[in-house]
């Protein structure tokens, strides 16, 4: 993950905070989850041809398994795969949908996806 940005104005940060704290608990959470989840989306790739070997852990998250799939398949334009993971994830966060089903399909998502990058680079192999 990119190092933290700073707030622009000490406006913002007491806005920020100031949602934050009208919020319960488990809105706190998801508020949290969403941003892990948007921080995941804006990195920048690694330029990897090949998958890395990430293996998942017994207990994840949702945002979690975004993270380590991002990681282990750098080469993904994750433009592709936003709208498809964003979905996930709100079946998971919004309708829950539990947990180990959505990384199930996360990771069937993540591979597909691989499988088409590696055909058309054998289409196109610059």
């Amino acid at each position: 993950m990119q190092p933290p940005i700073e707030i622009k104005s000490a406006q913002e940060q007491r806005r920020l905070v100031a949602l934050f704290e009208l919020m319960s608990d488990r809105g706190r959470e998801m508020l949290l989850e969403y941003a892990e989840f948007l921080a995941v989306r804006h990195q920048r790739p690694i330029a990897s041809l090949e998958p890395l070997n990430i293996p998942r852990p017994e207990t994840e998250t949702v945002v979690a398994a975004i993270r380590r799939l991002v990681e282990t398949f750098p080469m993904l334009e994750r433009g592709a795969l936003f709208n498809e993971t964003s979905g996930l994830m709100a079946q998971h966060m919004m309708y829950a949908r539990p947990a180990p089903e959505v990384i199930n399909q996360l990771e069937v998502l993540f591979q597909q996806h691989y499988a088409a990058f590696v055909e058309r680079r054998k289409l196109d192999p610059q």
